[in-house]
């Protein structure tokens, strides 16, 4: 018991909670510290104790990437903390925590019988979420109702992504940028899967998703900030769009109905793990 009540004194500090939530959102990845510090609008020295705190908790673990200390959640730890809570403190009342459905419930129709809602994020909306967006809606809109947003969603698409969406062969002329807060609210579809494809988005807090929808981070770098020459800007998007299609494949596959809540959070989050590069060709 003494370590869960060290852990919970760890999390009871605000700036130290802000810290591992924001790993929590951006999980599986290890995150480097200046890059928590820049998120969080800390300085380097209050950062480095925060993270420092976390790790004597077991809240956190560090590694090292070539010259890069990295952090990430300790998903264990804290699935642990929260049966402690559950267990030890509620003495397992179902009433406070009862089990956890799969993506939210439709009634009575089973699980194969329904299209699920799937919300695809970014900062912008320009780029790799309506990529995403375009590719999930065409390999499986028969199972799928699709959406992308931003959480500070630009004026207009980029002229490249949509470009390159065109020649792939996919209809943009419903695509527009749009705000998060489209999708918040009591007259927002329900949703069942919400991916964050990059890190600026995932780092921003945002609210609870109603519904509790499944969750995953599934960041790559942004095409919109690649320099040089036009063909190597044009890569950057093949590249980008290439990526997204090969996670999109694995999450098509998965048997959605036959996974229990906890495997397919497990599935989703090894799917964003992956080091699945983009075709060039």
């Amino acid at each position: 018991m003494e370590k869960e009540l060290d852990q919970l004194a760890t999390l009871a500090h605000a700036g130290r909670n802000g810290v591992f939530r924001l790993l929590m959102r951006r999980y599986p990845d290890a995150v480097p510290a200046g890059e928590i510090a820049a998120a969080l609008d800390l300085k380097a020295s209050t950062a480095s104790a925060y993270l420092a705190s976390l790790r004597e908790s077991g809240l956190i673990g560090q590694a090292r990437q070539g010259t890069s200390l990295r952090y990430r959640a300790e998903i264990g730890t804290a699935q642990a903390l929260v049966g402690f809570l559950f267990n030890e403190c509620c003495r397992g009342r179902p009433d406070l925590c009862p089990p956890m459905p799969l993506p939210h419930a439709n009634g009575d129709t089973p699980m194969a019988d329904r299209k699920y809602t799937v919300l695809f994020i970014c900062t912008g909306n320009s780029a790799r979420s309506i990529f995403a967006e375009s590719i999930l809606r065409d390999m499986a809109g028969d199972r799928f109702e699709v959406f992308s947003a931003g959480t500070k969603p630009y004026s207009e698409l980029n002229p490249f992504a949509v470009e390159m969406l065109q020649n792939k062969g996919h209809d943009t002329s419903h695509l527009r940028a749009k705000n998060v807060s489209e999708f918040q609210g009591p007259d927002a579809p329900a949703l069942d899967f919400v991916f964050t494809v990059c890190d600026q988005a995932a780092n921003e807090e945002c609210p609870v998703w109603e519904g509790q929808p499944l969750s995953a981070h599934w960041g790559m770098p942004d095409p919109v900030k690649a320099t040089g020459t036009e063909a190597e800007q044009r890569l950057a998007f093949q590249l980008a769009y290439g990526a997204l299609k090969n996670r999109i494949t694995l999450f098509t596959a998965l048997p959605l109905d036959a996974l229990d809540r906890i495997s397919l959070q497990g599935e989703i989050d090894s799917i964003g793990a992956s080091n699945l590069e983009g075709d060039t060709a």
